[in-house]
Parts: structure tokens; C-alpha cells; sequence
């Protein structure tokens, strides 16, 4: 291929994915529901004008390591912290019965393998996709009935935000029981290794990026050497750890979240981000997205896959959130507000393709399951928050 022709596909790139992406917010759904759909129609699946190729698989990654490092910039320690062990406890449970539920479906409707087999991790890995919570639409159905900042509210983002971050360490243990070169007990010790590394690391740039901050508040200097932070975490954890890069991005977002210009380095992040790798990221998956390969059982399996996925984050969050005491309907509303996938979902996924763990059409079902839990949760929570308190 020439050179020049990856300057034509990031063109039509860019301006299927945002053209989709406003469609789908004019239709109520989120916009990297139609980044991705803009992806499915350039790809080689219908018009096949833009095809996958290393180029744009690199750029996708760095993608990926964006929306991660911006992930970790918008967490809230403080909020974490205040909502305690209740938010941990939700969390938890949000994480393991989707796991769980995840891993039986597939093994029911394509046998049990044994344990150590390519299918046995590929059961897994379905239960691990399934993890992955998105509150962004549940937060602007909140904010819009003001509740957002209720005691329900502060607990469904600090549990989201503990779920996310328990969903990536499963996803690197798994990744790393993967790997036949490495052991169980390996992959334990390298990933608790990553950790202790990261905290003693962490706090030594946190206070260097302090006094940056103290000294040029507002510099670009500053988002420049955060993004350098970005790709030098990723780098180190799967040079040295051998842990996925995305658990090093989301790492540098925490270390960095807390100083006072967070939110000014996440905006300069989110101009790359949303301009060129967030579109290219998206778009690639509906370029990997084999349609091809969906048949009647795949089609039943992501029907399944949905209704699973939905009813075990309300059941595992729902209950423990009944567990710690609350009313049986804020815990119905901490469970409904806890099932919404989005932009994790698809990250572990396409981490997942990258290393052989999932076949390219089980992206349709992923797809699927987005679209519906972004439909179906704010109308469920403006239901249960109409019906009264």
C-alpha cells in the first residue's frame, strides 16, 4: 500500500465515524455505538472502501491506551474513599457474577472444555468482557432527575469506578494464565509486582507533577510529560510485568488524578483523543467485526449474552447493595444503574482479539449488548426514580 492512501481512510475514517456517531446520539444511543456501526459499513463486512492494516491497528492501540489514561484521570479518590467499603463490596460482586453468568453461558451453549484449553479461556474471557461497567449514561440520566449526587448516585460512580479497576486486574490475570510460557503463580507475582511497583513509582511522580503543577499551573508542559507518564506505564507493564499496556495507561490516569490540573490534562487528551484515535479506535473494531461469520446460533448465543449480561450485574449489585442496608429499591436502582457497558467493554474485548483469547464475530454480540443496556437503563431508571422514593 502507499503512503498516501492511509491519508484517504482516515479521512473517510473520520468523517463516517462522527457523522454516525451524531446519528446515533440524535437516536438517544451513544456515540461509539455509531463509531463503530461507521466502521461495520467502510470495512470489508459491506462497502469495503477502508480496510484493517498495521498502520491503523497501531493507532487504534494508542486509542485505547487514551481512553484508559483518560479514565483514570476522571476518577474521583475522594468520592471513592467517602462511599468506602459499601462501593467495594458492589463492586465486587458486580464483577464476579457477570464473570460468573459470562463463562456458564458460553459453556452451556458451546460445551465445557477442559480446564487450560483454548475454549475453557475463551468461556472465560466471555465472562470477563461481561465485567465491564459504563456509567456515562446512567450520570446524565441523574443528573437530569437530580439525584446524581444522592447517597444512590455517589455509590453507583465510586462502584463503577472500583469495578472497572477490579475488571482490568481479572483481565490481566487472565491474559497472563494465557500464556503457556508463564505460570499461575508467575502471572500472580508479576501482576502484585506491577502493583507495588506502581504505588512506590506513583508517589514520586504524583509529588514531582505536584510541584510541576504548583510552580506552571495550566502549562502545557504539563499534559505533554502526563501523556509521556501514559506511554511509559503501558510500556513498562508489559516490558517488565508482562501485564496488558492498557493496565499501565489506566495506572498513570490514577497517579495523576488527584493534582490540581487533572481535569486540564484530560481535556488536552480528549482533543487527540476525540478527534483522530477515539474515531479510529471505535472504527476499527467495526472494520475487525466479521458479520460474515453470524449465524443463527451466534445470533441466539448474543441474545443470550445480553439478557445474562444485563440480569447479573442487577442481581450481583442489587443484592450486595441490600446487603449493605440499602432500601429495596435504591438497591433495584444501584443494580440497574451498575449495567450499562461502554468504551471498558470494548477495550477488554479488543484486547481479547489481540491475543487470540475471542474470534472476531463475538464484537457483534459486544456491540449488541452496548446498545441495548444504553437504551434500556435510563428509561428503567426514570421508571423506578417516577414510582416515588
Amino acid at each position: 500500500m502507499e503512503t498516501y492512501e492511509i491519508f484517504k481512510d482516515l479521512a473517510i475514517i473520520i468523517i463516517a465515524a462522527k457523522c454516525c456517531g451524531l446519528l446515533a446520539r440524535k437516536l438517544h444511543a451513544p456515540m461509539v455505538a455509531g463509531e463503530i456501526v461507521a466502521g461495520l459499513l467502510i470495512g470489508p463486512s459491506v462497502l469495503g472502501i477502508v480496510a484493517q492494516t498495521d498502520f491503523l491497528s497501531q493507532m487504534a492501540e494508542i486509542g485505547v491506551l487514551l481512553l484508559m489514561f483518560g479514565a483514570g484521570l476522571e476518577t474521583d479518590l475522594k468520592d471513592l474513599i467517602k462511599t468506602g467499603p459499601k462501593a467495594v463490596l458492589i463492586a465486587c460482586a458486580g464483577v464476579a457474577t457477570p464473570l460468573v453468568g459470562g463463562y456458564l453461558l458460553y459453556s452451556c451453549y458451546y460445551g465445557f472444555a477442559p480446564n487450560g484449553s483454548d475454549k475453557f479461556y475463551e468461556a472465560l474471557f466471555i465472562g470477563v468482557i461481561l465485567t465491564a461497567t459504563s456509567v456515562s449514561i446512567t450520570v446524565e440520566t441523574l443528573r437530569e432527575l437530580g439525584k446524581l449526587k444522592g447517597e444512590v448516585g455517589t455509590t453507583i460512580l465510586s462502584a463503577a469506578i472500583v469495578d472497572d479497576i477490579i475488571g482490568i486486574i481479572v483481565l490481566t490475570f487472565v491474559i497472563g494464565f494465557k500464556s503457556s510460557s508463564v505460570s499461575p503463580s508467575k502471572v500472580v507475582i508479576n501482576t502484585v509486582l506491577f502493583f507495588v511497583f506502581a504505588i512506590c513509582v506513583g508517589m514520586i511522580i504524583y509529588y514531582l507533577f505536584k510541584l510541576l503543577d504548583s510552580k506552571r499551573p495550566h502549562s502545557r508542559r504539563i499534559p505533554i510529560f502526563g501523556l509521556a507518564l501514559c506511554f511509559i506505564m503501558a510500556y513498562v507493564a508489559e516490558k517488565y510485568f508482562g501485564i496488558a499496556d492498557i493496565t499501565g495507561a489506566f495506572v498513570a490516569g490514577i497517579i495523576l488524578c488527584s493534582i490540581k490540573d487533572s481535569e486540564y490534562i484530560a481535556e488536552k487528551m480528549d482533543i487527540s483523543s476525540y478527534m483522530l484515535f477515539g474515531p479510529v479506535f471505535f472504527a476499527s473494531i467495526g472494520l475487525k467485526t466479521n458479520i460474515d461469520g453470524i449465524s443463527t446460533k451466534l445470533l441466539i448465543f448474543s441474545i443470550l449474552f445480553v439478557i445474562v449480561g444485563l440480569i447479573t450485574k442487577i442481581i450481583g449489585c442489587g443484592l450486595m447493595a441490600k446487603l449493605c442496608r440499602f432500601k429495596n429499591k435504591d438497591a433495584l436502582r444501584i443494580g440497574v444503574g451498575m449495567m450499562t457497558r461502554g468504551e471498558v467493554a470494548l477495550i477488554v474485548a479488543q484486547k481479547g482479539l489481540a491475543v487470540k483469547m475471542i474470534d472476531s464475530v463475538f464484537f457483534t454480540t459486544v456491540i449488541l449488548l452496548i446498545i441495548v443496556s444504553s437504551l434500556i437503563t435510563p428509561i428503567a431508571m426514570k421508571l423506578l426514580y417516577k414510582s416515588g422514593d
